[in-house]
């Protein structure tokens, strides 16, 4: 299972192992979830993941 890696409204980074309607481009890249670090519906985002060399 793919897992995504996503930002809160707030900031906090965490993963998740569904990402809703991830294909769903003419909705935009934010999705509502519940944030586990404020357990609160918050606005996220997929969070680019840099490679590290």
């Amino acid at each position: 299972m793919e897992r995504t890696v996503v930002r809160c409204a707030d900031g906090h980074v965490f993963s998740t192992a569904s990402f809703p309607m991830q294909q769903a481009d003419r909705l935009g890249p934010r999705r509502l979830m519940r944030c586990p670090r404020c357990a609160r519906l918050r606005s996220v985002v997929p969070v680019a993941l840099e490679k590290q060399r």
